[in-house]
């Protein structure tokens, strides 16, 4: 009988180990990876049908459709990064629930035949994280912050949650910007051929000026966040959160909001974002669940 394969968590020491090879850090011409967004298993229950006896076996199934259609694709994407809410129990207030969630969502995600890149969302260490709940979530899906190369690209996946409530985590919120500066210093000295961030919360939805609402930044905050990153070099942006697709620029930075794999709270379709990176630009298309193309053409160059 085959042994059951295990989820296994990939980051240690804020490196993604699947991607770790001194060799990515070239370009060797245009590849393709994949975005998502709330999976948030448990949500129809808790926010939909407000039953929590009700369980999460759609979730599962939008889940199961993802990885049927990303495993389909010739080429390979290079990796899968899910932007936060992977559950929707909070760590801190339904534990036992999450630890279901949890077990049910990794048999899943285990059947990837790519990389998996895991980036922390409010549901996933709590509206105000603690210690403990980054703890929890840094064992059971690893680091909440790291880098990587991929192709001569740089990626960079920060905690959104410690900006948004960081009054429990006051010497993880620091040590994160701590280590976020270091990223942008790499980008503004090695000048990959793009500099990408991966986060949860969008830092706008549709304009830098927009006013605050749940699923922005503060603008004080996010006028600060936008220069910092387009300073650096960042150009591209990719959050979830919204569980509806958007976005818009500031100066010469795209943000890209990621409707959710999970529970719709607009008129879009349960689906992913193809990402081509080519030498000039990064060029994205989201994909309803069932829809996306089994074979993605690219340049040659």
């Amino acid at each position: 009988m085959e042994e059951e394969k295990q989820f296994v968590v990939t980051t240690k020491n804020q490196r993604f180990l699947p991607l770790s090879r001194p060799q990515e850090e070239e370009w060797t011409g245009p590849f393709f990876f994949l975005q998502a967004a709330d999976t948030q298993v448990g949500m129809i229950a808790n926010y939909v049908v407000k039953r929590r006896d009700y369980g999460w076996e759609q979730e599962i199934k939008w889940a199961e459709q993802m990885v049927q259609d990303i495993n389909a694709m010739t080429p390979r994407p290079r990796f899968l990064v899910i932007c936060g809410d992977l559950l929707d129990a909070m760590p801190d207030v339904e534990p036992a629930m999450r630890k279901d969630q949890e077990r049910d969502l990794k048999q899943v995600l285990v059947k990837l035949e790519i990389p998996l890149v895991c980036v922390c969302g409010n549901h996933d260490v709590g509206n105000s994280p603690t210690p403990t709940t980054v703890a929890s979530y840094r064992a059971e899906f690893g680091d909440d912050w790291f880098s990587f190369w991929c192709g001569g690209v740089f990626f960079i996946v920060v905690n959104s949650q410690y900006w948004e409530d960081g009054s429990k985590v006051e010497e993880l919120a620091s040590e994160q910007e701590k280590w976020l500066e270091e990223q942008l210093k790499v980008v503004r000295e090695r000048k990959p051929k793009h500099a990408v961030v991966f986060q949860h919360i969008p830092i706008f939805l549709s304009s830098p000026d927009e006013e605050k609402e749940y699923f922005n930044m503060e603008i004080g905050l996010r006028m600060r966040l936008l220069s910092q990153l387009c300073d650096a070099g960042v150009r591209y942006v990719f959050c979830g959160h919204y569980h509806r697709n958007a976005g818009g620029r500031y100066k010469d930075l795209e943000l890209v909001v990621t409707s959710a794999v999970g529970v719709q709270l607009g008129s879009d379709t349960n689906g992913f974002r193809l990402v081509k990176v080519l030498a000039d630009q990064l060029q994205h298309t989201y994909y309803p669940l069932g829809a996306a193309p089994t074979h993605v053409s690219l340049p040659e160059t």
